[in-house]
């Protein structure tokens, strides 16, 4: 449950829909209604599935001459003209062969793989690097070379190239070091690296909920490549979470330091170490001297000072800051509070004449601020009751900032362009979509990756205006009109709290409003983490049209505090999660029965992570719901996190009552309805405590559940079985 966008949920979203306005180029978007064909388990589940999503371009990647991309084409990477779509290999995989076999360490199955897939290419594609055997490879397509730069096997983790190709950079047992993609000189940059003393590398914690999940690089280079700044954390205070692998005769035990609500963070400190080696200077943190700090965010600024973001652990505020390589006090460019928790958004964006751009949430709301190189704020660039999801860079030879947002609708992703002094708003792309865009390093064009709950994923090349020049991908799905499929709508319900949720519709094809339906409800409800949008989403499409023909409403349903309206409606949930979030359930079922023939007496929930959370704290707090499914579930926020739980809920200490109240463990005895509990044993993220607890509170004669176990699984389960186990639950008990 990390806190970026791409922890939203499984169990497949229902989106929102919208009318599809019509514009050019985008012909054939809607999808058909469908033929006559009926789905069926085994078109479903089979070996031999319906695919609903086909595929579409993707890895587009542009190159610095903002007219060229490269592309993925026959297993072959490809240097595309943006227009007129001529394609050539983008390098000469050939000559790397032969410099492969020439070297000696490759077979000629090797040497095949290692050219037509290098592990990573620096930016400018001057330098690739391989590896075999656990060996490191550079090859300098310049001239030809190719340097072995690991002697020895071992593993090189988080390894990047320096921007001016000429050093490598990796982790090895928890020290940093450099090598010299030449010469192969490698040089150790840090000597106290341990168990518990991270040199350059993410813990767990700070891995999962501040850089992105599956990012454990904790190191930057700086734009000239002479030095890198890097984060020493250090875990020795930690506790030790055991993860047990019980399918071995005898079982495996990983001990994880994981520190839960409350319990000791690692500490932190952030140093600048010159790229071929020295002594690291550590960056200035006297004022926050007996302050238990995070560091959310660091880069690097184009005048060589380093930018990072430094948070309590409670993150009711933020502070981004600055400091140059040598000794030196460090300067706070910009303070921001929050009555609830603020958010770091990423790092600023610098413009030629030393200023930036940076976005926050100082009104409730992501916007886009433009200020001087000592943090002073220059004025706002955008503004409203909406938010900006991402700053896509500035335009300073033409005078546009490009960002996508929600200015338009809090259910589609928009892209738009306005001037530095927030004149001159436009919208560029279409309406009755969701966006994802990327424009080219001159912008000039951008690819536009759009879809919606009826449109499949579709890819096209647009001007900077936002005029069509090419379509680069239809993506058509010969399946949506084969099969007679439902047509999911879009509702608005109000709640008598004043504010409005999102939610989208999936009826039975033959509706008939004479009838009652059951219901299966799909949740998420993560704050500031909607599921209801305006996007195409094929996991498990299938399956939920295959429900609505067997008779049930799938109801998908965002809390206020989920909606994507800003901060400042997630707000409502702090300190009290689930509590708000279910009384907007509640009300969006009452709607429902009132407005869509809705049967009450027949309502299930299913969800993951938070979701799952959400789905066994409405049957142990509400008497709505007949059954539920909760997976992956976090059963008491004491069991979480500190740095996503302390978000959210405050520390223990300083919230205990909020704690108890969003507990399913401590509500175990009221459990109502069917309740299936899913987990994987092994799961890092939401561990198997909270089943082992929910189970010891909740036995009872009259309290019955069910418990599936999958032994290998992690955080995420999935297969056939699960596919199974899903289906029956839901049709023996709703």
């Amino acid at each position: 449950m990390a806190s970026s966008a791409v922890r939203r949920a499984a169990w497949g979203r229902c989106v929102a829909v919208l009318a599809l306005a019509a514009s050019a180029g985008l012909s054939g978007c809607v999808a058909p209604r469908g033929g006559l064909k009926r789905l069926t388990l085994e078109s479903v589940y089979g070996p031999n599935p319906v695919d609903f999503n086909v595929s579409h371009a993707w890895g587009l990647t542009w190159l610095d001459d903002g007219r060229h991309y490269l592309e993925w084409r026959d297993d072959v990477l490809q240097q595309v003209d943006a227009v007129s779509d001529a394609a050539q290999p983008a390098y000469d995989s050939g000559a790397l062969e032969r410099a492969l076999l020439a070297q000696g360490d490759f077979d000629a199955g090797a040497a095949a793989r290692g050219a037509r897939h290098p592990a990573q290419f620096s930016a400018d594609r001057g330098l690739a690097l391989l590896e075999h055997a656990q060996r490191w490879y550079a090859y300098h397509f310049a001239h030809g070379q190719l340097v072995r730069l690991t002697e020895q096997p071992g593993e090189c983790p988080e390894l990047t190239i320096s921007p001016d190709n000429t050093h490598v950079a990796f982790v090895r047992d928890n020290n940093l070091y450099t090598i010299d993609t030449t010469t192969a000189e490698q040089k150790q940059l840090t000597q106290d690296g341990s168990p518990t003393l991270l040199n350059g590398v993410l813990d767990w914690v700070y891995q999962e909920e501040l850089y992105g999940r599956g990012n454990w690089r904790a190191y930057w280079w700086s734009e000239d490549s002479g030095h890198l700044a890097y984060l020493q954390l250090d875990e020795s205070e930690v506790p030790v979470y055991p993860l047990v692998d019980y399918v071995p005769i005898r079982p495996k035990v990983q001990e994880l330091r994981y520190p839960k609500a409350g319990d000791p963070n690692p500490r932190v400190r952030l140093g600048i170490v010159p790229t071929t080696g020295g002594a690291t200077t550590w960056v200035d943190l006297a004022a926050y001297e007996g302050t238990d700090i995070l560091i959310s965010g660091v880069s690097w600024s184009p005048d060589g000072r380093v930018v990072f973001a430094v948070q309590d652990r409670e993150q009711r505020w933020l502070h981004l800051d600055a400091a140059g390589v040598g000794p030196g006090t460090t300067q706070t460019l910009v303070v921001e509070n929050s009555p609830a928790w603020v958010e770091y958004y990423g790092p600023p964006h610098w413009l030629k004449d030393g200023t930036f751009v940076w976005r926050n949430t100082q009104d409730g709301w992501a916007h886009l601020y433009h200020y001087a190189a000592d943090g002073t704020l220059l004025g706002r660039v955008t503004s409203g009751a909406w938010e900006v999801r991402a700053l896509h860079g500035v335009d300073e030879v033409n005078g546009w900032v490009y960002f996508s947002g929600t200015r338009d609708s809090h259910v589609e992703s928009h892209a738009y362009r306005v001037r530095l002094n927030g004149s001159g708003l436009e919208r560029l792309t279409t309406p009755g979509f969701s966006h994802g865009v990327n424009f080219d390093p001159q912008f000039r064009y951008f690819f536009d990756t759009f879809s919606s709950i009826t449109a499949p994923t579709q890819v096209h090349l647009r001007r900077a205006n936002g005029e069509l020049e090419r379509v680069i991908s239809a993506n058509e799905v010969p399946a949506l009109r084969e099969y007679r499929l439902s047509t999911p709508e879009m509702v608005t319900v109000p709640t008598p709290a004043g504010h409005n949720l999102h939610a989208c519709i999936l009826r039975p094809p033959d509706f008939n409003r004479s009838r009652k339906y059951p219901v299966l409800t799909l949740v998420y409800g993560g704050p500031h983490m909607p599921m209801v949008e305006n996007r195409w989403e094929a996991g498990d499409y299938a399956f939920h049209q295959w429900l609505a023909q067997q008779g049930y409403i799938i109801w998908a349903v965002d809390p206020h505090s989920a909606g994507g309206e800003g901060a400042v409606s997630a707000w409502h949930a702090w300190q009290k999660l689930g509590v708000v979030e279910l009384a907007d359930l509640e009300e969006s079922l009452r709607w429902l029965a009132a407005h869509e023939c809705a049967d009450l007496t027949r309502v299930g929930i299913v969800g993951h992570s938070y979701g799952g959370f959400m789905a066994a704290f409405a049957l142990t707090h509400s008497q709505m719901f007949k059954m539920g499914i909760a997976g992956s579930a976090l059963l008491d926020w004491r069991n979480y996190d500190s740095v996503y739980a302390e978000r959210l809920m405050r520390m223990p200490e300083h919230n205990i009552e909020g704690y108890l109240a969003s507990s399913a463990v401590t509500a175990a005895g009221t459990l109502h309805g069917r309740l299936l509990l899913v987990h994987g044993a092994v799961d890092d993220n939401v561990h198997l405590t909270n089943v082992w607890q929910f189970i010891e509170a909740a036995r009872g004669p009259n309290r019955q559940f069910d418990l599936m176990i999958y032994p290998s699984d992690g955080h995420g389960v999935g297969g056939a079985h699960w596919d199974t186990l899903q289906l029956n639950f839901i049709l023996e008990n709703l």
